[in-house]
């Protein structure tokens, strides 16, 4: 909360009052600034409203929750199926009604009550090392880590981080509660080391020995090949998408959602808009390596490199709605200790 964007149009702040004007509009973001940055910019170029933003890791709902009807905020973007359900379980976001919306974004990446929407997707994957393991077999599937043959050789950050209990909530969602429980006992068996760090970090052990496989979202392969220091990690290992014989691999999305209050709700509606619109989801494409939501907008060739797969059609509703039993089981298996 605390980085100050110098961009020209985008004023990042920590918790401080935020001015309000009708030329302005104001974004409370669980997202880095590097990787919406770019997208706020452009926006503000195309429609002279400057966006004022505050960079949180957490707590923003329940900041919302204690400003209430005297919030600053227009606009939230995050990431997470279950930190967008978290928004309208806490009664801090309002509907919103919009063709142009509406008809940018599937109704599959969309709240059926109109108060969160999907901007991008990414995929839970699982990466292996190159040298050690290989590309693994279209018949891999999350199951498997739990085999005794992985003992020692898989890495990931908590279980309890948001990227993982989406998993675990989507394992509840196909196989119920207890066997899932199997499951996690099984993964953290073969563990090569206690839950920590992410995603990068993961992938990194793979590079240094400490692991053969690790799971992380499919972006953060392109952000490493990218980074003069972390292409080597990226280099070292394949990426694979669990499930292609079974329910498919798990996808997430990063999503956005109108603030309850919205002092500013006209300007509010225009940057939701453009952000489901052709320029941000090909910059999203392009700069963020995630996979855009709107349909006809195509992936980045470096995406569309790792090859087409099948994504789990479970529900985003479903999978945040086991989201309470997926930190009750990680925390009945002490995962994380």
């Amino acid at each position: 909360m605390k980085k100050l964007l110098l961009a020209s149009a985008i004023t990042a702040t920590t918790f401080a009052p935020m001015a309000m004007s009708a030329e302005e509009v104001n974004v409370y973001s669980y997202r880095q600034p590097f990787l919406v940055e770019p997208m706020l910019k452009e926006f503000t170029e195309e429609t002279g409203i400057k966006v004022n933003v505050k960079f949180a890791k957490d707590g923003l709902a329940e900041k919302l929750v204690q400003e209430g009807e005297y919030s600053p905020a227009d606009v939230v973007l995050t990431v997470d199926i279950s930190r967008l359900a978290e928004l309208s379980d806490k009664d801090v976001v309002q509907a919103v009604n919009s063709d142009v919306i509406n008809g940018n974004i599937p109704s599959q990446y969309r709240d059926k009550e109109g108060e969160w929407f999907g901007v991008t997707t990414r995929a839970r994957a699982v990466y292996s090392s190159k040298d050690r393991v290989g590309k693994l077999p279209a018949s891999f599937d999350y199951m498997d880590l739990a085999k005794p043959e992985y003992k020692g050789k898989i890495c990931t950050r908590p279980g309890k981080h948001p990227y993982n209990v989406s998993l675990v909530s989507a394992m509840i969602g196909h196989y119920g509660e207890a066997e899932t429980k199997e499951w996690l006992e099984g993964v953290k068996a073969n563990l090569a080391r206690k839950p920590q760090g992410n995603d990068r970090g993961q992938v990194q052990a793979i590079k240094e020995g400490l692991c053969d496989y690790s799971i992380g979202n499919s972006y953060y392969l392109g952000k490493m090949l990218e980074d003069d220091k972390q292409k080597v990690w990226a280099e070292a290992v394949y990426i694979n998408f669990p499930g292609q014989e079974d329910f498919g691999t798990h996808v997430n999305i990063s999503g956005m959602a109108m603030a309850k209050y919205a002092p500013n709700k006209e300007n509010a509606l225009k940057l939701m808009e453009f952000l489901s619109g052709d320029t941000a989801q090909k910059m999203y494409a392009k700069d963020n390596f995630e996979s855009p939501v709107k349909p006809g907008v195509e992936a980045s060739e470096l995406v569309a490199s790792w090859g087409d797969y099948k994504a789990d059609d479970l529900s985003l509703d479903e999978i945040a709605a086991h989201h309470e039993a997926a930190v009750k089981l990680l925390d009945e298996v002490k995962f994380d200790l």
